[in-house]
């Protein structure tokens, strides 16, 4: 009887705990052979994707009324990045409930036929975009101002506070 009072007081103080391991164990031991996982690789043109962004941007904004010639720089935390689709296989050896060894292994999934293998893409992030300064003539007039600070917000989604819009000279 006092073994049982001893190990329900050990239970009551510890089960959480021990809980929490054997969910963590459980976790790493479900094998995930057969899953497909992502791999991001970063898009290796950035500066010519933020370049070609600003040229884009720099002949739509020059058509709002009142602004004149322009000039645009964009600055970017992040560029583009693809995530690839992975094919991960686990394998271990040694008895399920602890293993002696464990190898993860992964490789890009691909598409197409012989000769023309593209790997797959799952997605395709943007750049995320950390300020913008645009230089125009009417960057004097408070009404050209506001649109063009409108403009930049709506196609970066930078807000209004790290836009700049000046008067060129």
């Amino acid at each position: 009887m006092k073994q049982a009072e001893t190990f329900k007081k050990l239970w009551d103080r510890w089960k959480y705990a021990v809980l929490v391991v054997a969910a963590g164990a459980a976790l790493l031991l479900l094998p995930s052979g057969g899953k497909q996982s992502a791999a991001v690789v970063p898009d290796e043109n950035v500066q010519d994707t933020v370049q070609e962004t600003e040229k884009r941007m720099e002949t739509i904004l020059a058509k709002i009324d009142g602004v004149g010639e322009l000039h645009l720089m964009l600055t970017a935390d992040t560029g583009t990045s693809r995530h690839l689709a992975q094919d991960t296989e686990l394998s271990y050896s040694g008895d399920t409930a602890a293993p002696e060894d464990y190898q993860r292994k992964s490789e890009t999934v691909l598409s197409g036929g012989s000769g023309s293998e593209e790997p797959v893409v799952t997605e395709t992030r943007c750049p995320t975009w950390r300020g913008a300064l645009v230089v125009c003539q009417g960057g004097g007039d408070a009404q050209v101002r506001l649109a063009v600070t409108a403009a930049v917000a709506s196609l970066t989604g930078l807000g209004s506070d790290r836009i700049t819009v000046v008067k060129c000279q």
